[in-house]
């Protein structure tokens, strides 16, 4: 543990670097407005801001889904303060007048105009830009920036497209970057975003370094995987494998599971480069950052990896993980007919003919799928994919009823193993309840399920072994507090290797619970491990008003909290309930969102609870990532009873 943060028990707040509102009446909080915050925040004892991740993520309102690993968001630049801005005043002025005023921030049109107005500002001042040695000097000492230059011109030049579609580049190796920095036809176009990244860096490091001379600890936030379309997978193809997208398995949620797009990374070539890449990650946070939040740190010991053949996750499987194989399958007595029936989808006449008429669909659209996509067995009424139709993609391109479409995609996963490469197999998340596990004999389910044990337990020395040589890479010469997003399914070794580490586990409060117990008790407070981050809400769920009020069993949790007559409709008093109890918990840190706080006092209560959200999982539109403060921080700031509120809350822990 770093020592500015060693054995400290702080109260902290979380909120997007984006929803807040500064005195200088910006349209989005920009890295400036943190120390007005910060100064609110030593006001009501609270010790810790945290934010979400600040990385340049393009047009994309995702902060999850940099462009670079590197970069910062331009959208968080304050153009006022720029020495070649002051006759541009008047003009972003003009820009925030437009959109200062909704409920949310228009973050593609405010990006859009920055980036407008800073091109404007870096033409009209480029002699001088150019004459200026800090830009060489902060250049040598980012070296990364020079590769990141590239590709945003590139992209530009290409109309914004994946460097995928790109007509030119889409390989680069160490020496087209240098070729392509020195040449001289594209040097302007390659400073402004140097200069850009170097303003940046300047603003948020002074942010960062007023917040912690107020005795404030700043906390980031570096989102685990890379975008398809970044600098970073570009660049270097060979730390990532993008023939195939990380994801997550299905669960009570989704029957497909999550297909995020993001490749996954090469763990083998990247511990061959002594994880320099992930290294300079970490070194690069710690310029502003006291602590870190790690984003999906499960993904350091497995990852759901889908092939890029197939949309559903549903047909993923863990990488690294110990496969099983046909000889294996074999010595166990399953023989070449058997093999094929547990890892080949079998489809029943009666269930197609009835999925589609469920479906709304007519005799004719049945007997399209039997002569499109199915083959029969034999004379059976049993059914194999054709051979040309291999995933959900090849299903989704037959013209057949949608019925036809849903039904075929979801048989494509019934089925106890997937054959992914040659006498190779992975097992399907929810083989138990396939066709073929059903018609196992009682013998053959206790040899599978026995194989299975045995590769889950081989699999998971890999898990740990791997994350732990990664851990201690990224650990040895680092002064942050590390924190795990660590939700999700739970494999043993990663309790096990966050402790061994010292790193701090998540604990969300709703979903703390007793999952093996008879209704599910929640887990006390008190019991909550010393070495974890306590939350009410996460960025992605609902906040704690609109999960009392919509999601809640309200009686238990009530009573859990010690108070079981509490009003159904969340409100002030409800707030302080749950808040205080949560910030007794035995952890560390007690992290909570800014909304979930200015609950404590009626004036910023919006209409709708979902207005409040910050992200809604599995959509997207431009309501996400969009949230803003409901007034200025001065406003919120007079607010004595919010202030008063905040303070008792820090104080009683």
């Amino acid at each position: 543990m770093p020592e500015a943060l060693a054995d400290k028990r702080l109260i902290g707040v979380v909120v997007p670097l984006g929803a807040l509102r500064g005195e200088a009446g910006s349209v989005i909080g920009e890295f400036p407005d943190l120390v007005e915050f910060a100064r609110l925040c030593k006001k009501m004892n609270v010790g810790l801001i945290q934010i979400l991740p600040v990385n340049d993520t393009g047009f994309d309102s995702s902060p999850y889904s940099a462009l670079s690993a590197f970069a910062l968001n331009p959208i968080y630049l304050r153009i006022a303060d720029l020495k070649e801005a002051s006759q541009y005043k008047k003009k972003w002025d003009e820009v925030c007048a437009e959109f200062g005023s909704e409920p949310r921030f228009s973050y593609y049109k405010i990006v859009l105009a920055k980036l407008e107005l800073l091109h404007r500002i870096f033409n009209d001042n480029v002699n001088e830009i150019e004459r200026d040695a800090m830009i060489d000097i902060w250049t040598q000492k980012n070296d990364w920036v020079k590769t990141y230059a590239i590709f945003r011109r590139l992209k530009e030049e290409n109309g914004g497209k994946s460097w995928k579609e790109w007509n030119s580049f889409q390989k680069i190796n160490a020496k087209d970057v240098e070729t392509l920095w020195n040449n001289p036809e594209h040097k302007r176009e390659h400073l402004f975003w140097v200069w850009l990244q170097m303003n940046l860096d300047s603003q948020f490091k002074a942010a960062a370094d007023e917040v912690a001379s107020l005795g404030i600890a700043l906390k980031g936030d570096i989102p685990i995987m890379m975008n398809m379309d970044s600098c970073d997978v570009w660049a270097h193809p060979e730390y990532f494998y993008i023939k195939f997208s990380a994801g997550a398995p299905p669960d009570m949620y989704s029957n497909e599971g999550q297909n995020w797009g993001f490749p996954i990374y090469n763990w083998t070539a990247q511990a061959k480069h002594g994880y320099s890449w992930w290294r300079s990650r970490i070194k690069i946070a710690e310029k502003y950052y006291k602590a870190l939040r790690i984003d999906h740190i499960l993904g350091f010991f497995r990852i759901w990896a889908v092939s890029r053949r197939y949309n559903s996750a549903a047909m993923g499987r863990f990488v690294p993980f110990v496969p099983i194989k046909k000889q294996e399958l074999m010595a166990l007595g399953f023989d070449e007919n058997r093999i094929h029936w547990i890892t080949t989808p079998h489809i029943p006449t009666y269930e197609v003919w009835h999925a589609i008429k469920q479906g709304g669909g007519s005799d004719n659209d049945a007997r399209h799928v039997f002569t499109r996509v199915l083959e029969r067995i034999g004379n059976e009424d049993l059914w194999l994919f054709k051979k040309a139709v291999k995933s959900d993609i090849d299903i989704e391109a037959i013209n057949i009823h949608p019925a036809a479409k849903a039904y075929l995609k979801k048989e494509m996963t019934n089925r106890i193993l997937q054959e992914y490469d040659k006498e190779t197999y992975s097992v399907f998340w929810n083989y138990r309840n396939s066709r073929q596990y059903a018609t196992l004999s009682e013998k053959e389910r206790g040899k599978i399920d026995g194989l299975l044990e045995v590769k889950d337990r081989l699999s998971e020395i890999k898990w740990e072994t791997g994350a732990e040589k990664l851990l201690s890479a990224l650990m040895q010469d680092s002064s942050l507090t590390i924190c795990a997003e660590d939700l999700g399914v739970q494999i043993e070794c990663v309790p096990r290797s966050l402790k061994k580490f010292g790193i701090l586990s998540l604990k969300v409060v709703r979903w703390e619970r007793k999952w093996n117990e008879a209704s599910n008790p929640y887990v006390p407070y008190s019991d909550y491990p010393e070495l974890s981050v306590c939350t009410t809400s996460v960025h992605d769920s609902s906040t704690l008003r609109e999960w009392w009020n919509y999601e809640a069993d309200q009686s238990a949790f009530a009573a859990f909290n010690g108070a079981p007559s509490l009003p159904k409709s969340y409100n002030p008093g409800t707030a302080r309930v749950f808040l205080r109890q949560a910030a007794s918990a035995g952890s560390r840190l007690r992290i909570f969102p800014l909304i979930d706080l200015l609950h404590l006092t009626p004036r910023w209560y919006a209409t709708d609870p979902m207005s409040e959200r910050i992200n809604v999982p599995g959509t997207y539109n431009e309501f996400n990532w969009t949230w803003r403060i409901p007034a200025t921080i001065a406003e919120i700031a007079a607010d004595g009873e919010f202030v008063k509120a905040v303070k008792e809350l820090a104080a009683g822990t």
